[in-house]
Order: C-alpha cells, then sequence, then structure tokens
C-alpha cells in the first residue's frame, strides 16, 4: 500500500516548477557541461568531467524525487476546507505561550512546503502533531528538543 503526502495545491505547483527548471534548464546545462568536458580529452583526470557527472547525479535524483512525491501527492484544497473551529491540515493556527505570553502563528502544511521562518510547519512536526484536532479555546502542550511548551489556541483560521 502506497502512503498518500499531503500537499496545498501552492506546495505542488512549486514542485511542479521545480521539476520543469531542472528538467528543461539544468539537465540539458549539465549535459552539455559533460560534453564539453568530454572535449578536453583524457576523462580519468578531467575534474571538469567528474564534477559535470557529479552535478547530473544530484539533478536527476532530484528529478526522481520530485516525481515521486507527486505522483503521491494528495493535493488539498485548503480554500475549499469549510471552517470548524478545529485544527486541521492547512489551517493557520495562532497560539498564545502560557508561560510567556508570546504569540506565534503557524499554518500547517506537507513537509515539502515547510518553512518557519514563513510561519509554515510541517505536518509531520510534533507542533501540527499536537495541534491537529484541537480547537480554539484548548490548551496544548507541545513536546521539543529543548522541553515542553504549553500553548493556548487562540484562534484557527481557514485561508
Amino acid at each position: 500500500m502506497t502512503n498518500k503526502i499531503p500537499m496545498t495545491h501552492n506546495g505542488a505547483e512549486q514542485l511542479r516548477d521545480e521539476l520543469k527548471h531542472l528538467k528543461t534548464k539544468k539537465r540539458p546545462e549539465v549535459i552539455k557541461a559533460i560534453a564539453e568536458a568530454r572535449a578536453h580529452g583524457d576523462l580519468r583526470e578531467n575534474a571538469e568531467y567528474h564534477a559535470a557527472k557529479e552535478q547530473q547525479g544530484f539533478i536527476e535524483g532530484r528529478i526522481r524525487e520530485i516525481e515521486g512525491k507527486l505522483s503521491h501527492a494528495h493535493v488539498i484544497d485548503i480554500t475549499k476546507l469549510t471552517c470548524t473551529g478545529k485544527v486541521i491540515f492547512g489551517t493557520t493556527v495562532h497560539l498564545v505561550n502560557m508561560e510567556t505570553d508570546e504569540e506565534v502563528r503557524y499554518q500547517i502544511v506537507g513537509d515539502d512546503e515547510a518553512d518557519i521562518k514563513l510561519g509554515k510547519v510541517s505536518v509531520s512536526s510534533p507542533i501540527a502533531r499536537a495541534l491537529i484536532g484541537r480547537e480554539e479555546g484548548e490548551s496544548v502542550v507541545v513536546t521539543t528538543p529543548s522541553g515542553s511548551i504549553e500553548f493556548e489556541i487562540d484562534s484557527v483560521l481557514h485561508v
């Protein structure tokens, strides 16, 4: 059985854009670099050739990885989700740290979309796992590498 990978429409689009860039720009560039390096002669001592082949391996690996993720993607249109006040995939959660009164806001997204600097946390992260299924007004304890933090869910927004 194959596990589906949840991602937002935006996250899937970003992966498709990266795939297109790798196939139409990066792949031809590295093929050209390999051809030019081959023209220099002896391949055993040709650092340019070996570097280009290594780069080709990285590009082809990333292409396969993205194609695999997209083939197993469960794209969720977060604009069509019903606002129930519960924390689910795609929602933006406004939290208040119960100890420091610090306020934070996170959107729960797919693994590839996560960027803590932009306030996007992976659905598989400890904080998202602790929040999923909870409702506005509830307190939740999140276990992090630096210890446990208690948050109150101030609001749950659907984009």
